[in-house]
């Protein structure tokens, strides 16, 4: 499953740094270009909407004890999804002040596309920042989980030790339970032996002093 979710934030990745240079590149269009450009950004901004519903149902089969970081990885690219449409909406707007100018004749319009560029310029930045945070949260959640995981381990590992101490327990004490065992079987039987031994004994005693009675008739 982290696959399928890797290449959807591969995809999403690539999909969001073209559209990013494309808004930027919007205020500084031909109108013909720019009607062309605002179209295909409008289609993009689809494209990455749907890459962020395929990524949040992945997440959603994701068990719960190891959702935490790609829950985290979502709500940062939600974010910057969120900041992409509010920079396209700027754009447009600009854009359209644009077109309004042209067609008013209005030459006054370089200073409002400074000004735009420099927006532009700072919104790419501030991008650029929470990236870099986002990447320090991840870091950190990885960091977390990891510990987790080695205490985990460190536990079981214990654990086992317990009882593979309780199996060597176990074993000494049947050991010592087959020694008893075969030291009452080995008495057992020269017990038996004892008896039948003294048994015959007594029916050869008993044999010859017959034998000596019957003579001395």
């Amino acid at each position: 499953m982290s696959s399928d979710f890797e290449g959807y934030e591969q995809d999403f990745a690539v999909l969001t740094a073209e559209i990013t240079g494309k808004i930027a590149r919007v205020p500084r269009l031909p109108p013909e270009e720019k009607k062309q450009m605002v179209a295909n950004v409008e289609k993009q901004l689809e494209e990455a909407k749907e890459l962020l519903e395929q990524m949040d149902l992945e997440v959603r089969e994701i068990p719960p004890q190891s959702r935490g970081m790609y829950s985290s990885r979502m709500r940062s690219y939600k974010q910057e999804m969120g900041k992409l449409e509010k920079d396209f909406k700027r754009s447009r707007i600009a854009y359209s002040d644009e077109v309004r100018n042209e067609l008013l004749g209005d030459d006054g319009n370089s200073s409002e596309n400074q000004r735009a560029h420099l927006l532009d310029n700072t919104e790419r930045l501030e991008r650029s920042s929470r990236r870099l945070e986002a990447g320090y949260q991840i870091a950190v959640e990885t960091e977390q989980i990891g510990q987790e995981m080695l205490e985990n381990l460190s536990h079981d590992r214990e654990k086992i030790q317990r009882a593979r101490e309780r199996l060597r327990e176990t074993d000494a004490n049947l050991g010592k339970s087959s020694r008893v065992l075969t030291g009452m079987l080995r008495r057992i039987i020269q017990n038996r032996i004892l008896v039948v031994s003294l048994a015959i004994i007594v029916v050869i005693t008993i044999l010859m002093a017959i034998t000596f009675s019957v003579r001395r008739h």
